[in-house]
C-alpha cells in the first residue's frame, strides 16, 4: 500500500495563500493525496506567519505547516506556537526555544512523521548543526513510523543535496525551501528517498521571488532602501507529491508540482 504525499513551497503573501487555498481541494483530488504539508513562512504579506492565517491553511487541508527563518516575524506567533504542535519551526534551534521541529501525525493509511530543520551556510540565525539533530529526530521517528518527510529550509543547493545524501535511506522524502525557485532535479536516491533541492514559492508569478519586479530592480541598481511589496497578478503554486510505500517507507514515485493559477 502506498501513502500520497504532497509539499508546497513557500507561500508568499495573500494572494500565494488565497490562490493555494482555492486550489488545493483539486490538487489533492489530481494527485490522490493523503497528507499535505505546506510551508507558510511568508504567508503574513512577505514576511512569517500569524496565527489566523496557520489556522486558515489547516482548515484549507493542509496536515502540517512548516515555517523558517521568518518565524518569528510576526510577534503574535510567539505564544501561539505552542499551542499548534501541526505548526512546526526548524528543528536546530536551541533548547527552550517555543514550539517543535517535527510531529507524528495518524492517516488512514497509517503514521506520517514530518521533520523541518533550518542550513547554517549563507542564512541568518546561525542555528545548531542541522545534520546531527535531523539524524537524531529522525531515529526517534523511525521507532513509530518509516514514512517520513525531511525538510530542509536552507540557501545552498549543496547543503540541502548534502541534507538529501545524508538521510537516503532513512527518510521517504527530502524537500528543500527557501529561495522560491523551484529545481528542476526530482530523483529517487539509491535507498529509497525522494528528494528535490527546492520545491519553489506559491506566490505571484511575475515577481522577483515574490515580490514586485521594480523595487527589487531599483535596489539593485541604486543601492537605496525600499519597500518590496508582495507582486500581483497570477499566482505559480510549486511543491513536490511523492508517494511512498507505507511498509519500507520507501518513495516509489516522485514529481514536481508547478501551476499557473489565475
Amino acid at each position: 500500500m502506498n501513502i500520497n504525499l504532497l509539499f508546497f513551497g513557500d507561500v508568499v503573501g495573500k494572494s500565494g495563500r488565497q490562490a493555494l487555498e482555492a486550489n488545493l481541494p483539486a490538487l489533492k483530488k489530481q494527485y490522490d493525496a493523503d497528507f499535505i504539508i505546506v510551508n507558510g513562512e511568508n504567508s503574513a504579506g512577505g514576511r512569517g506567519i500569524t496565527p489566523k492565517i496557520a489556522i486558515s491553511l489547516l482548515r484549507a487541508g493542509a496536515a502540517v505547516i512548516t515555517l523558517g527563518d521568518h518565524a518569528w516575524d510576526q510577534r503574535e506567533i510567539v505564544p501561539y506556537i505552542d499551542t499548534e504542535p501541526r505548526l512546526l519551526r526548524p528543528l536546530n534551534y536551541q533548547k527552550g526555544t517555543p514550539g517543535q521541529g517535527s510531529i507524528i501525525l495518524e492517516t488512514d493509511k497509517g503514521k506520517v512523521g514530518v521533520v523541518l530543520a533550518q542550513g547554517r551556510t549563507f542564512i541568518q540565525p546561525p542555528l545548531d548543526n542541522p545534520f546531527t539533530v535531523m539524524e537524531e529526530e529522525v531515529t526517534k521517528i523511525r521507532e513509530e513510523t518509516k514514512v517520513i518527510l525531511a525538510e530542509m529550509h536552507a540557501e545552498t543547493t549543496s547543503e540541502k543535496i548534502a541534507m538529501g545524501r545524508f538521510l537516503d535511506g532513512k527518510v521517504s522524502a527530502v524537500v528543500g525551501t527557501h529561495t522560491h525557485v523551484q529545481t528542476a532535479d526530482e530523483q529517487i536516491f539509491p535507498g529509497g528517498t525522494a528528494f528535490l533541492c527546492d520545491a519553489g514559492m506559491c506566490g505571484p508569478d511575475v515577481s522577483v521571488l515574490g515580490r514586485s519586479v521594480q523595487p527589487v530592480v531599483n535596489r539593485f541598481v541604486n543601492g537605496m532602501p525600499i519597500a518590496f511589496p508582495v507582486a500581483k497578478g497570477p499566482v505559480r503554486l510549486c511543491g513536490f507529491a511523492v508517494s511512498v510505500d507505507v511498509e519500507t517507507g520507501q518513495a516509489t514515485l516522485c514529481s514536481r508540482i508547478n501551476e499557473l493559477v489565475e
